[in-house]
């Protein structure tokens, strides 16, 4: 397995963090990620792919969120990697999702 690219979030700063402000940063990637799929770059939708894929997994991880908040998380996981691994495309796209929890940890950020 690759080095974290977040090496200093996934010493305890990413726990610290609201859900909303966790999924704004998840968001970021995956945008980053579509973006270059939608480009044709896949060196750097390798990248960005594996960065959001970082970030979901310290989120789903954070034992804060349990039950069925976790499930959603999982969730979410499963159907983005669905979508850019073209496995069974269901036509989903997370954008709007991440755009909202990224909206309203700045929100709580005031």
């Amino acid at each position: 397995m690759s080095q974290p690219q977040h090496r200093d979030l996934t010493h305890g700063r990413w726990h610290s963090m609201t859900l909303a402000e966790q999924l704004g940063n998840v968001g970021s990637e995956y945008s980053r990620a579509r973006r270059w799929k939608e480009k044709g770059s896949a060196e750097l939708f390798k990248k960005a792919f594996a960065r959001f894929l970082e970030l979901m997994d310290l989120t789903i991880t954070d034992s804060r969120w349990r039950g069925p908040r976790r499930r959603e998380l999982a969730r979410v996981r499963e159907e983005a990697c669905l979508e850019f691994l073209q496995v069974d495309p269901t036509g989903l796209s997370f954008t709007k999702y991440f755009d909202a929890m990224a909206v309203a940890a700045r929100g709580f950020a005031k």
